[in-house]
């Protein structure tokens, strides 16, 4: 019988950047084990050691999560579809004139009219990280007439955000971002109150920023501040608009406390540090954001005028290649340890450590090489494989002369290229790929390697700076 896999975007780079499998097979194990032997890449990334869906990856049948169908083990039919998920962070009183002009078309609407307009007027929502989902997600609410919209962001306009981030232009280069967001967003609506904090979301000042407003918009691009998001939610029992993208897919859901599960019970554990890449490393295409980000700003003015059907409860996928959205059901998780019936969540933690993206947290390490060390042993005549773990597509960019280019995906297979008995350089964009890189030679018997540190970017900066960026 006919049984198709979908594979989403991040995990394409290990399955040949195929976006579907069929196989026959009557359990999900067995249509997971079928996939895991065409593209044996994809097993690391599904499963752990013991054999278990990892923590950071969710597994549905049409649509149902497989936790609740009898996990792995659970029955399949022809032309059932296996679709894998991973976790890609008072009143004010009546409207004046010039509000009644600039919101018409929403009095128009009976679904929102004056009351719906004063509920907007009266509310305030912040969203987390204005970039490319917080950028739309700001320009919307701002336009919808929501009274006070906060931005939390701590970094500063660069070339390469212009992309997508539209809430920003060239001419705010090296500004900070939420003095950007503010002059664009009082520019479109002087009545809106923007609200900056000029910071990182952290344990410390979650809860005292968040506090202060009706609503959340997650627009994070980092899995410590999503979870600290979504906890400091749930403390403050406000609904969490939750959105992510990756190259050419993205989510959106809302976790609201006491309606439905909250992002841990989709996502119980991050993924490994460096797994799943940032936009920053994979890419992503520019309007994507747009999509998802006009989403989140059509939830959060639902929640906040009491109308329509509001995605607690779902998760809708969108992948801009094939112009698909899809549906699936979440379930609040019992076992959650934030909102199940015992939690062991009882405050805000450290997210860098729960992420293992601090210090002290257990990323995959390799000795470092600096570009200036690197250059000199190359001056020295010294005998080393340089290599680029890049896609092919990044290489054609810029590149190192002399890399051997062995994308990422496809090292475990072509190690017999590579001499075990001489020193290897790897390096990848800013290093996050290539420090996994040199896990997998390590294991593989490898004993002197070291990792470019800061990647090509950093060779540019450092050694051959005529060479262009991305």
């Amino acid at each position: 019988m006919a049984i198709i896999v979908r594979i989403p975007t991040p995990l394409r780079r290990y399955s040949a950047e195929r976006a579907e499998f069929e196989t026959s097979a009557e359990t999900v194990f067995a249509a997971l084990e079928a996939l895991f032997v065409t593209h044996p890449l994809l097993r690391a990334f599904v499963l752990d050691g013991g054999g278990r869906v990892r923590g950071s990856v969710s597994v549905y049948v049409n649509g149902d999560d497989i936790r609740f169908l009898g996990g792995l083990e659970a029955q399949l039919t022809n032309g059932d579809t296996v679709a894998l998920i991973p976790a890609i962070a008072g009143g004010v009183g009546d409207l004046s004139r010039s509000e009644l002009l600039r919101y018409s078309r929403h009095l128009l609407l009976p679904e929102v009219g004056l009351e719906g307009q004063r509920k907007l007027k009266e509310s305030g929502v912040v969203i987390v990280g204005v970039g490319g989902l917080g950028s739309p997600a700001a320009l919307y609410l701002a336009a919808s007439g929501v009274g006070r919209i906060g931005i939390v962001d701590c970094d500063t306009v660069d070339e390469s955000n212009l992309q997508r981030q539209i809430v920003h232009d060239t001419r705010w280069l090296g500004r900070s971002k939420v003095e950007s967001a503010r002059d664009r967003l009082t520019a479109l609506n002087p009545d809106v109150e923007v609200v900056t904090f000029e910071e990182k979301l952290t344990s410390d000042n979650a809860l005292a920023i968040l506090g202060r407003f009706d609503v959340v918009v997650d627009g994070t691009d980092s899995f410590a501040t999503r979870y600290l998001t979504n906890d400091a939610c749930f403390f403050l029992k406000r609904p969490n608009v939750y959105g992510s993208i990756f190259r050419f897919e993205g989510q959106v859901s809302v976790f609201w406390p006491g309606k439905g599960p909250c992002y841990r019970c989709v996502y119980p554990t991050p993924p490994e540090p460096g797994l799943v890449p940032s936009c920053a490393e994979g890419g992503v295409l520019g309007v994507l954001p747009g999509v998802i980000g006009c989403l989140q700003a059509t939830e959060a003015i639902k929640i906040l005028i009491g109308r329509g059907k509001t995605l607690v409860g779902r998760l809708v996928t969108y992948d801009a290649l094939d112009l698909r959205f899809e549906e699936y059901r979440l379930r609040a998780d019992p076992a959650c340890p934030l909102c199940g019936s015992n939690p062991t969540v009882v405050s805000l933690v450290d997210y860098e450590l729960f992420c293992g993206t601090s210090r002290g947290g257990n990323e995959p390490t390799a000795d470092d090489i600096t570009p200036a060390e690197l250059l000199s042993w190359r001056n020295d005549g010294r005998t080393l494989q340089l290599v680029d773990v890049r896609e092919a597509h990044e290489a054609a960019i810029c590149s190192i002369p002399g890399a051997r280019l062995i994308p990422f995906g496809t090292l475990g297979a072509r190690l017999q290229e590579l001499d075990p008995g001489l020193p290897v350089v790897v390096h990848c964009k800013s290093g996050t790929r290539s420090a996994r890189a040199a896990v997998v030679l390590k294991a593989a018997g490898f004993t002197e390697i070291r990792n470019l540190k800061g990647g090509i970017l950093a060779w540019i900066r450092d050694v051959e700076p005529a060479l262009p960026t991305y």
